[in-house]
């Protein structure tokens, strides 16, 4: 703790602003320009030994991905729930929105996890670990949306 504020405080800081940070992350993400995420580069490309099945086998997606919300369309961003077209143009820019939204997801990591500079310990590692485990299944499901989508968009019968 790097702050020495009243329990009350450091209780309202923490109650009131890591919701707000989610939403107020999410909406900063919805407002930047789509190209300030491409699939193709860092942090987004695909790595090495990174596959659909690794998130399948691992993680056990399927088992639980329907149970995260879709908060895209909250602030009139893109739905990422279902795959409502399978045109290239569609099938693209669905690619670039999981890019905004792993960004947005570890935006939040970041932030939330500097909460620890008032929270005293072991409190703090409990805003560390609610962080993380808040944020990772979406980047996770991101991750692994992303590796579907370009081997539909490469599939040679794929709509051009």
């Amino acid at each position: 703790m790097w702050l020495e504020l009243p329990h009350l405080w450091i209780g309202l800081l923490n109650a009131i602003g890591i919701p707000a940070t989610h939403l107020g992350i999410s909406w900063a993400f919805t407002k930047m320009p789509l190209t300030c995420f491409n699939p193709d580069r860092f942090p987004f490309q695909k790595l090495p030994g990174e596959s659909r099945k690794t998130y399948d086998l691992i993680f056990r997606l399927r088992a639980w991905k329907q149970l995260l919300p879709d908060a895209g369309p909250w602030f009139g961003g893109f739905a990422k729930k279902n795959l409502h077209s399978s045109d290239t143009e569609f099938l693209e820019r669905f690619r670039a929105e999981t890019c905004r939204s792993e960004a947005a997801h570890w935006a939040q990591v970041l932030v939330i996890a500097a909460f620890t500079l008032w929270t005293p310990w072991p409190w703090a590692l409990i805003i560390i670990a609610y962080a993380f485990a808040s944020n990772l299944p979406c980047i996770l499901l991101q991750r692994q949306n992303r590796l579907r989508l370009t081997a539909i968009i490469h599939r040679p019968e794929a709509t051009k």
